[in-house]
């Protein structure tokens, strides 16, 4: 049974992987590591798990690996993992960042929105691990770049219709909403219960970190550039994402051709689900699961396309996709430990 690890344990992402993992049942939880709680029970930490995970949670070390991790999870911040990472697949593991750091083809492009990388050399043979994507790509892989969660709504719903040429490239509008933990477990005012209850705010308008990551992946897999307007806001939620997509159609297609483009595209995919004519993508639907749901409307009058999806950014959008990525890389069955029915409310 391969081992696994997960290095920075008690983030929100993090903690998610270990909620995961610790159900799974075709790995051993192995090794968790924390730079805040070496030494610290896990469970101490989210009294959740008391009774499911009793491992205690230790200071990384290279070493620690040796034994312990056949597959290792860097749940850390932007640029820690690039100093790590080298070490570990050197040692012949088998890694899925979570960060941003392995997940660009082009170095300069990272740099320019993140910070000098050490690690470019990975860049070239690391994985994009949208797993509906570029399945077969992660089957062989040995580091992937998992992806952010901005990028997961936007790229799944717009893909197979930009593919199909149904939209104008030029005419893409992103609004995306997302709820608080996805700004991580820091401490920071902008974050504090005070200063996000009751409240909806667009921030980082047309300079978010996730729209250059959105714009290559699409760009590559179209083969054309395609630029997107992208505003994120933060709602008062603990976790889920909805994003809703603006586009002019480019030919004239019915509510049934968007349907079936998208249903075959993503046919054989466990966890996509379109949605019906009478229903829409609802963050509530699909918390606490690995699921991407996706809806459409189109206004006639204007040629216009509105596209919806709706992940929790904590499980499809981090650690669940995260997961996801080790099942294929294993050879596992693809929904192993992620299989957790929706809660109804």
């Amino acid at each position: 049974m391969p081992k696994v690890a997960v290095v920075g344990a008690t983030g929100y992402a993090g903690a998610e992987l270990v909620r995961i993992l610790s159900g799974h049942p075709d790995i051993e939880l192995t090794l968790l590591t924390s730079r805040q709680y070496a030494g610290v029970r896990f469970d101490r930490v989210y009294p959740s798990m008391s009774g499911v995970v009793n491992l205690v949670c230790e200071a990384f070390s290279p070493d620690l690996l040796a034994d312990r991790g056949d597959v290792v999870f860097v749940a850390l911040p932007h640029k820690l993992p690039m100093a790590l990472v080298p070490a570990i697949v050197n040692q012949g593991k088998r890694v899925i960042d979570l960060s941003a750091d392995f997940r660009f083809k082009n170095g300069a492009l990272y740099e320019s929105y993140y910070q000098s990388h050490t690690a470019k050399d990975l860049l070239e043979t690391a994985v994009y691990g949208l797993c509906e994507i570029y399945y077969e790509e992660i089957r062989n892989a040995v580091l992937i770049g998992n992806p952010g969660c901005y990028p997961t709504s936007v790229i799944l719903p717009l893909l197979p219709l930009l593919k199909s040429s149904f939209l104008d490239i030029h005419s893409i509008v992103v609004d995306s909403k997302s709820g608080v933990s996805g700004a991580g477990r820091s401490l920071a005012l902008g974050t504090h219960f005070c200063e996000v209850n009751e409240s909806v705010r667009a921030y980082k308008i047309a300079e978010h970190r996730h729209q250059p990551e959105m714009e290559e992946v699409l760009s590559l897999e179209t083969g054309q550039p395609v630029n997107l307007t992208f505003v994120p806001h933060l709602v008062p939620l603990t976790r889920g994402m909805l994003t809703t997509i603006y586009a002019n159609l480019a030919k004239k297609v019915s509510l049934e051709d968007l349907g079936n483009c998208i249903a075959s595209f993503y046919d054989g995919c466990p966890f996509i689900r379109i949605c019906t004519e009478t229903r829409l993508p609802d963050t509530l639907h699909v918390r606490g699961t690995n699921f991407c749901d996706i809806g459409f409307r189109v206004d006639k009058d204007r040629n216009r396309l509105i596209l919806i999806s709706a992940i929790d950014n904590l499980v499809k959008g981090a650690a669940g996709q995260a997961v996801q990525n080790m099942n294929i890389m294993l050879g596992l069955d693809e929904t192993a430990g992620l299989l957790n029915v929706p809660f109804p409310v």
